[in-house]
């Protein structure tokens, strides 16, 4: 070719030939792969789709049911009843009592949109407070669960309201072992508030019903009435009563160890209330029920972690509420003579060289205490994307 004229022209021209039928070449082999690369994104699209539509499901089956059906929630996940046709789940309960059979005398309990419950350990010392509690209750729709912690059970059926009444009995138990194994949350979702008091509480200067409109219009998700000023135990200044005010959420002491002055930010400045008389809303109770834990009974330290399950700002959503207040009587029931029969001559004599038992159950409540602060600092530490939200630093960060 170099020999003839305009070899070297020629020469170019074929080879840009030969690159031009390879390029060629090589797009329609890419052309034969598009249909493959379409099969396949079709595919991914699909894939992409079903998974979204299938949590999309999930959500609206869990926003349908109540709220503590959530498949985040470890023992009660939605996989568990999924087996079952969706309109036979009956998610929602109460501890109102059923007749075996209706007659013609049956009478059933008007229903109303807002229901209440009050749960309190009893002993058969302080049956005439109590009885005295429960009937300043009872006509604002409260249904009543006593926890029988002296076993005594007989001594409460000439009450004429008793046999209305759920009665629960577990020797020398503490408030919150019952709370914990009979107020589960699934349990009691019917109800709007639940009471968790003692019941050493004088009610004279208390009513439910006005209690509760303040506790509404607040927005107060945890709460408890407070205390008069001449009641026999007072721990903290919060919970004493203010003359001047229908409800108070701080106070403001600086005499004692704990100063609560204004930058003071949480408990027991503000954000808190004791362990007497406890009011929770059913989305805190929902928090408060976990919080509980089920070794430590006597529930020392759990209240100044209440207020993270507020449901909200604690220094808004936790109270007290003055108008409506009772007077702590400071008896001790369990493991003194409260709990107990008059003892006879002997056992008297005996128990002059025991030990006290009310010592005994100091020293178990101050080791739980000490438990429970530890419990919180190994979990705070371990779960990594929890962080808290009453941090000052991480306030001072935002």
């Amino acid at each position: 070719l170099e020999g003839m004229r305009g070899g070297p022209s020629l020469w170019r021209w074929l080879s840009r030939k030969r690159h031009f039928l390879l390029d060629g070449g090589s797009c329609r082999g890419k052309m034969k792969q598009l249909p493959l690369m379409g099969i396949i994104c079709t595919a991914m699209l699909f894939v992409i789709y079903r998974t979204a539509y299938y949590q999309y499901r999930e959500t609206m089956m869990e926003s349908t049911l109540p709220f503590y059906w959530s498949s985040n929630d470890q023992g009660l996940s939605i996989s568990r009843f999924r087996s079952l046709p969706r309109g036979i789940i009956e998610a929602k309960t109460d501890l109102e009592l059923k007749p075996l059979w209706r007659t013609s005398h049956f009478k059933p309990r008007k229903t109303q949109s807002s229901r209440y419950l009050l749960a309190m350990p009893v002993g058969i010392m302080q049956k005439q407070n109590v009885d005295l509690v429960v009937k300043r209750f009872l006509p604002e729709n409260f249904t009543v669960i006593l926890f029988h912690y002296d076993e005594n059970l007989e001594g409460w059926w000439n009450l004429d309201w008793s046999r209305e009444a759920i009665h629960v009995v577990a020797r020398n138990q503490t408030k919150w072992w019952f709370a914990k194994r009979f107020l589960h949350p699934a349990v009691v979702s019917m109800y709007d508030y639940i009471f968790l008091w003692d019941e050493d509480l004088g009610v004279e200067h208390f009513h439910p019903g006005r209690y509760l409109d303040i506790v509404k219009s607040e927005g107060l998700e945890i709460s408890q009435p407070a205390l008069d000023p001449n009641s026999t135990e007072i721990h903290h200044r919060i919970t004493v009563r203010n003359r001047m005010h229908a409800f108070h959420r701080r106070v403001y002491d600086s005499r004692g160890s704990i100063k609560c002055v204004e930058d003071s930010e949480g408990p027991p400045c503000t954000g808190f209330v004791e362990g007497m008389a406890p009011v929770f809303s059913r989305s805190a109770w929902h928090c408060a029920w976990h919080l509980i834990q089920n070794d430590l009974v006597h529930g020392w330290g759990m209240d100044m972690k209440l207020g993270y399950c507020a449901q909200g700002d604690r220094t808004k959503k936790v109270g007290i509420v003055d108008s409506e207040y009772v007077i702590h009587q400071g008896i001790q029931t369990l493991g003194g003579s409260s709990a107990k029969k008059a003892p006879i001559p002997e056992e008297a004599a005996i128990k002059k060289h025991s030990y006290d038992s009310r010592i005994e159950i100091r020293r178990q409540s101050m080791n739980e205490l000490q438990t429970f602060k530890k419990r919180w600092d190994r979990a705070v530490e371990e779960d990594s994307k929890w962080s808290d939200p009453y941090s000052r630093n991480r306030r001072l960060r935002s």
